[in-house]
């Protein structure tokens, strides 16, 4: 018996290893099963497979390129002033859990990855029972589940430190696998919307605050004369930034000039960033221009892997978990609604984020935040997408500055309590801001009775989401131009 569940063990860790959490592996892998049971040629289906993984690729290129050449510069205000700061950033707080698990809690970080298998088999069984549960999306964004499970990890050994093994690892995976279901089901709507019916939900770490910004959104909307981004011309010399990439260009050199020349020369000459023989001129020109460049590499990879996704993943529907969508990567809705809506939800978050920050300092709070920049540009920037679509440009600059001061505010005042400061990091983003610190007072005060609540809250959502519309609830997945003529009549 030991001897098979080492086996089974071995297979599990390959499989989590190379496909799981490899997301550009894992939707291939979707799109290929979907393909086989939608009985399309072998050649169609190795086809869809290739090209849905090299978009997601691209995608992760694009994403990527804006992470490593921008997350140096804003850690570097940390370096420059000798701050004694924690950075809000998924692999930032990855790190924190993975040097401070063993320490504190006496526990190896290597359960991490059968939490993430507990919370993702909870996932699939909650969406093959969407008959009862009315839940829609599994959540196939790899890598995130990765960071998610390790913060979670922390979270309940906060809260329950002498709980033994299998009990954290159950406890938490139906918490985290319902937070998944959950959390991406509640962004089907609103990215269907978006999208015009592309087929997919996100998964990532700001789906309630997607939801709740996006509702929050409608109220800024005055019929049809709501004027989105996209509406805006701006006459004489200023029509230069009615370009997408034109007007990308100019706001980011102008943000990141300043950051630059905030750090100087000598230090980004000492840090190895740039040669003592570059121009610093020359070197802020580029490092803002590659925020244009890697921003359309994303929306390419967008482009390139929805499509097949959204046909393959039919397949799947019809067959093993009907009505459902796959949950994926943030930045895919980049490359929907208005291009200027990016732009501007990172600048604006940037903004909620850096006055937030000076307050903290100013009120010389125990845990000071450096930004980071994935929690700084992906909550924010789809924040502005979405809102920029259902309320148009005002809620498109309103939200996201309102987001990246919570941002800030709520992993300061959750990362000092939980004892994640101090490792130097936390996850930072949305919902780990707001949703994950409720979550963490309700188990700390009410014990398992947290965790009982916690699991009723969420599955009560998708209750009061269908009662609100059962007509539609189902077939705004299942057939999105039928869905419009029935909202129209």
């Amino acid at each position: 018996m030991e001897k098979v569940l080492d086996g089974l063990l071995v297979v599990w860790d390959y499989f989590a290893q190379n496909i799981l959490t490899q997301p550009a592996f894992l939707i291939g892998f979707i799109v290929l099963i979907g393909y086989i049971l939608l009985k399309k040629p072998i050649y169609e289906c190795i086809a869809g497979f290739l090209k849905a993984t090299v978009g997601y690729l691209i995608l992760t290129v694009g994403s990527g390129g804006l992470v490593n050449n921008f997350r140096p510069i804003l850690v570097g205000l940390k370096e420059r002033f000798q701050l004694d700061a924690m950075v809000t950033d998924p692999y930032f707080g990855q790190n924190a859990v993975t040097a401070g698990i063993e320490e504190t809690f006496g526990r190896t970080f290597s359960d991490t990855m059968i939490l993430l298998l507990i919370a993702f088999i909870f996932n699939i069984v909650l969406v093959r029972f969407s008959r009862y549960t009315k839940l829609r999306a599994v959540f196939t964004t790899g890598n995130v589940q990765v960071q998610q499970a390790a913060t979670a990890f922390w979270l309940l050994l906060f809260c329950f430190p002498s709980l033994g093994r299998i009990e954290v690892l159950v406890a938490m995976g139906l918490i985290l696998g319902c937070y998944w279901a959950v959390g991406s089901n509640l962004t089907v709507d609103i990215t269907q919307d978006l999208t015009e019916g592309a087929g997919f939900a996100v998964a990532h770490q700001q789906m309630f605050g997607l939801y709740f910004f996006a509702k929050l959104a409608e109220r800024f909307k005055k019929g049809k004369s709501t004027k989105k981004l996209e509406d805006i011309e701006l006459p004489g010399f200023l029509s230069i930034f009615n370009e997408n990439m034109v007007s990308t260009s100019i706001l980011m050199l102008f943000f990141f000039g300043i950051i630059l020349m905030v750090l100087g020369k000598d230090y980004l000459v000492q840090a190895e960033f740039m040669a003592a023989t570059d121009s610093f001129l020359f070197y802020i020109f580029k490092t803002s221009l590659m925020f244009a460049v890697y921003l359309a590499i994303l929306q390419l990879g967008v482009r390139t892997f929805v499509a097949e996704l959204t046909e393959s993943f039919q397949g799947i529907s019809n067959t093993f978990l009907p009505g459902a969508v796959p949950g994926i990567d943030i930045a895919a809705t980049f490359g929907f609604g208005s291009p200027n809506a990016v732009t501007i939800g990172f600048l604006f978050g940037a903004l909620g984020q850096f006055l937030m920050i000076l307050l903290l300092i100013l009120i010389k709070s125990p845990t000071i935040v450096i930004a980071g920049f994935i929690p700084l540009f992906f909550d924010n920037a789809a924040i502005a997408v979405y809102a920029n679509n259902r309320g148009g440009f005002k809620a498109a600059c309103f939200f996201p500055f309102i987001s990246g001061l919570i941002q800030v505010g709520g992993s300061a005042l959750i990362a000092s309590w939980v004892g994640l400061s101090k490792y130097g990091g936390y996850l930072g983003m949305f919902d780990w801001a707001t949703v994950w610190p409720f979550f963490t007072v309700l188990m700390k005060f009410l014990g398992v009775a947290g965790i009982i609540l916690i699991v009723v809250m969420l599955l009560a959502i998708p209750q009061l989401q269908y009662r609100k519309d059962p007509e539609g609830y189902f077939l705004i997945v299942e057939d999105y131009d039928q869905y419009l003529e029935q909202k129209n009549k």
